[in-house]
């Protein structure tokens, strides 16, 4: 027996995983796939999260992009440097480096093993997989948006908004690309790479679009990108919708199961590694004997991420509600996106700009000042 299950070693998983073996606590991370494993995702990571390790990213670290480039369907263009460059990173490789850091300080991971079943009896989670069944009395679920674990215990069950994502190393470049209005409800970002783009398009509002995938295509083709010599993947995004309960008896929600990403821009890497700092000190408090550690957790997940995200929801109802006229008050104005860097680097909330921002906006829809 292990004094924890960790499902998942995506980066909330892994995260969890390095603090609790760092803590000198027993962990066990399961992962269905061998790794590395190829995670379809933008890869835009803030900075912030170095405030939570004690280790260099740099060997990671694709590229720093300094400059955005803003387009309204393609046209009408903006282009603004950042004060603070966002990493840009491959997703096998980041996953990778961060559960073998984990390793490194003495967590177990076994790969190629899928969770079957689980159970709680007799105080302890009985964790059936493809190969045999283990025990441990806390269970961390990290097993990314489209896992069925937390649905089997009882949690509430995520809405799905629909993402392609655009593979290709037919075009290169150090700016990160941004397209409004080409999708009603969403957006259309191409993040680079060393030697590649990433080109991502989700809608975060309402039904998701049937022409979602084509959409794509033909943004990148105007891109400049050979369509026929990338790859296309389908995933699902997991918007934080209102607080959650984060927590049932021994066990914890993390990551994109705990339905965390950003619903204005998607963010989802940062406040997934949040979820499993948060996660690791709670299992670490409930193994010292703190009954309430558990339910402490949801609380905090609410109130450092899910506090802020309830503006970023309210910023885009409006956005998403009248794109065109936010493009030209919003996206346009350089402030903006150094608002909006700051906000992605941890060194700015939403709600430290939500009723400006707001106020601006529904001035510009409804003919104010």
């Amino acid at each position: 027996m292990v004094d924890c299950i960790i499902v998942g070693a995506g980066p909330a998983g892994a995260t969890a995983a390095y603090h609790l073996a760092k803590l000198g606590r027993s962990v066990l991370v399961l992962e269905k796939d061998s790794l590395p494993r190829y995670k379809p995702c933008g890869a835009g990571v803030s900075p912030a999260i170095a405030q939570w390790f004690d280790f260099d990213f740099s060997a990671v670290i694709s590229l720093q992009v300094k400059k955005i480039h803003y387009t309204w369907k393609m046209d009408d263009p903006v282009e603004t440097e950042l004060e603070t460059p966002m990493w840009m990173v491959q997703r096998d490789v980041f996953d990778h480096f961060l559960i073998q850091q984990a390793q490194k300080v003495g967590a177990e991971v076994r790969e190629t093993t899928t969770v079957t079943g689980i159970k709680f009896d007799k105080n302890q989670w009985q964790v059936s997989t493809n190969g045999e069944t283990l025990t441990s009395p806390y269970l961390i679920i990290a097993d990314g948006a489209k896992g069925s674990l937390g649905k089997s215990l009882g949690f509430k069950s995520p809405k799905f908004h629909q993402s392609f994502i655009l593979e290709t190393t037919s075009k290169k470049g150090d700016v990160a690309h941004f397209d409004f209005g080409t999708v009603k409800t969403g957006y259309i970002w191409a993040f680079p790479k060393a030697e590649s783009y990433s080109i991502s398009i989700a809608c975060f509002r309402g039904d998701n679009p049937k022409n979602l995938k084509q959409l794509l295509i033909d943004y990148a083709t105007q891109f400049g990108v050979d369509v026929n010599q990338s790859q296309i993947y389908e995933h699902s995004l997991c918007l934080w919708d209102g607080d959650r309960k984060l927590h049932t008896k021994g066990a914890l929600l993390v990551g994109d199961a705990a339905c965390l990403a950003d619903p204005l821009l998607g963010e989802g890497i940062r406040p997934s590694i949040l979820s499993g700092v948060r996660a690791a000190e709670a299992i670490n408090q409930a193994l010292t004997g703190d009954e309430k550690a558990l339910e402490k957790y949801t609380e905090i997940i609410h109130q450092e991420w899910g506090e802020d995200m309830v503006w970023a929801g309210r910023l885009a109802g409006l956005f998403y509600r009248f794109p065109g006229v936010a493009y030209k008050a919003a996206v346009k104005v350089p402030i903006a996106t150094q608002l909006m860097a700051r906000i992605l680097c941890g060194e700015l909330r939403y709600a430290d700009v939500a009723n400006t921002a707001i106020k601006r906006l529904s001035g510009n829809f409804f003919g104010g000042k």
